[in-house]
């Protein structure tokens, strides 16, 4: 069932919002050469411990840490771990916040030191892929619209976009109705009514779409070795267009 929510809510959604942002600017500050995903991780959770807040995917079917921390060819949902970073890989953080019931949900991919051309341009063209899905994230559009932005544009560029995990609502829970693909056709799917929330996340991969799980049964990662790169924000759709919880660019 899809959800519509109230300004209250909202106004919720949107205080998690303003800590996840907070959250991932340090973050930033902490993502060099020689740190582990795991150091990340207990960072994340006392940081939100002091401020009121929970990790929200921790424990969710049974998902043991606060963050998921993505390295490389990891597309998402990887384990955070004690290997050391090193200059030029890239690594996405994706963190749910859950502030006194309020969700917000944000992914954001960090390069480690200094990355090659191909590498930054990964970045790039997801994170204006992200962009230019949420540009058609308005009332009366439909999902597909998303989803063809965001594939036109990013395939244009010489990259693939992952098809095996979509964005999707959020709020009261974690993952909610309707699923958000990143590929597809325009005018096609679900009519975007003012009040939803949803997550826009696309995951693009420097070769194939594909993907791969590993043992642990959460980590997908690409089947030829290529790096990904997601970005994602959490979008309420409202009459003056689509409003960013989770704008750590502002």
């Amino acid at each position: 069932m899809i959800t519509r929510k109230s300004k209250r809510e909202v106004e919720m959604m949107q205080k998690a919002g303003d800590l996840l942002i907070e959250c991932h600017k340090e973050i930033a500050k902490l993502v060099k050469p020689g740190v582990t995903t795991m150091e990340i991780d207990a960072f994340v959770e006392k940081f939100l411990a002091d401020n009121g807040a929970t990790p929200e995917q921790k424990g969710f079917e049974g998902y043991p840490y606060a963050i998921c921390a993505s390295v490389n060819d990891e597309i998402c949902h990887g384990f955070p771990n004690d290997e050391k970073l090193v200059e030029g890989d890239i690594v996405t953080v994706d963190i749910v916040v859950n502030l006194n019931g309020g969700l917000a949900d944000s992914a954001w991919t960090f390069p480690v030191g200094n990355i090659d051309k191909v590498g930054q341009k990964l970045l790039d063209v997801t994170k204006t892929a992200l962009y230019k899905g949420i540009e058609q994230a308005q009332v009366g559009s439909r999902i597909g619209d998303i989803g063809h932005a965001i594939q036109t544009y990013a395939e244009g560029e010489g990259f693939s976009v992952v098809r095996d995990f979509t964005g999707h609502g959020i709020g009261p829970t974690i993952h909610e109705d309707p699923h958000i693909p990143h590929f597809g056709l325009p005018n096609k799917g679900v009519r975007l009514k003012e009040g939803m929330v949803i997550t826009i996340e696309p995951m693009i991969n420097e070769g194939d779409w594909h993907s791969k799980m590993d043992d642990n049964g959460w980590t997908a990662r690409t089947v030829d070795g290529g790096r990904s790169a997601q970005y994602e924000h959490t979008i309420v759709i409202t009459k003056d267009g689509p409003l960013i919880t989770t704008e750590q660019d502002a």
